[in-house]
């Protein structure tokens, strides 16, 4: 490494140091002490009383990733197909909501949803009887594919982009019709942009608390809003919520390993 490339590398090294392993040293000291600054195992112990709720995360974030998944892919592969210039304005669209203040967005779906919003509002009024939608497991599920399904449409659509169209026609002129090329190419060519959108959009769903607590409500809340009250709320329990914390953590740390062993995997498989 050369002297320029060294120092350009501090301003990264001393950027992750202030904001991640700082940080990350502070949520394991506080979950392995007491109030009392004393070496305890007792917070690890009583966040395991979580798991269920984090099951619960678990679930509806992976049934919210595989909806994403199965809207962003065609339309994914829609947007690469068309011309630059209709490119970069359905990438406009896709991107537009994202410019909203992201609590602002799920506040706006909640007054869609709610027993007495918008959509309820139209269903009495052509005579048809209201649908409990928001405090519900679908209502958090729904706003988790509202907020994320952008970052599963943008990894599609930067790998599907790539895909050379004299590939696709080699494919048509030795006889494999049209499902045969999307599976046999370019499945398997996009496994990356589907790696990485699976990735941006389960760890954030996994760990929200503003879905959960605005659209699912008291019965429905989910390990971020432990969390979130642990370190936040009244409770205020910085110990307790670092621990529960860490349980999170080592989720989404598992859930990194196998989606990068299998980026890899794939990866070694195209370049063979």
């Amino acid at each position: 490494m050369n002297i320029k490339a060294k120092w350009a590398s501090y301003p990264y090294i001393i950027w992750m140091i202030l904001f991640t392993i700082i940080p990350l040293a502070m949520i394991v000291y506080f979950a392995f002490t007491d109030s009392d600054g004393g070496f305890s195992f007792a917070n690890i112990q009583q966040s395991a009383a979580h798991i269920p709720t984090l099951v619960k995360s678990i679930y509806l974030a992976a049934i919210s990733t595989v909806v994403c998944l199965v809207l962003a892919y065609p339309f994914a592969y829609y947007i690469s197909r068309k011309s630059y210039s209709k490119q970069k304005m359905m990438v406009m669209l896709v991107m537009l909501p994202m410019w909203m203040n992201f609590l602002l967005r799920t506040h706006a779906l909640s007054a869609l949803i709610e027993d007495n919003g918008v959509i309820n509002t139209l269903l009495m009024k052509i005579g048809l009887e209201p649908i409990q939608m928001i405090n519900t497991q679908g209502a958090v599920v729904f706003g988790m594919v509202y907020n994320y399904l952008p970052y599963m449409i943008m990894p599609l659509y930067s790998i599907m982009t790539k895909i050379d169209g004299r590939t696709v026609e080699a494919a048509a002129d030795l006889g494999a019709n049209a499902l045969q090329t999307h599976r046999r190419l370019i499945l398997p060519m996009s496994m990356p942009g589907i790696i990485s959108g699976i990735t941006m959009v389960f760890v954030p769903s996994v760990s929200t608390f503003v879905i959960s607590g605005l659209l699912g409500g008291s019965d429905n809340y989910l390990i971020g809003d432990i969390i979130s009250a642990q370190m936040l709320g009244s409770a205020y329990n910085l110990n307790y919520g670092s621990a529960t914390s860490l349980l999170l953590m080592l989720v989404v740390l598992v859930t990194m390993i196998i989606f990068n062993s299998m980026d890899s995997e794939d990866t070694e498989g195209m370049l063979a």
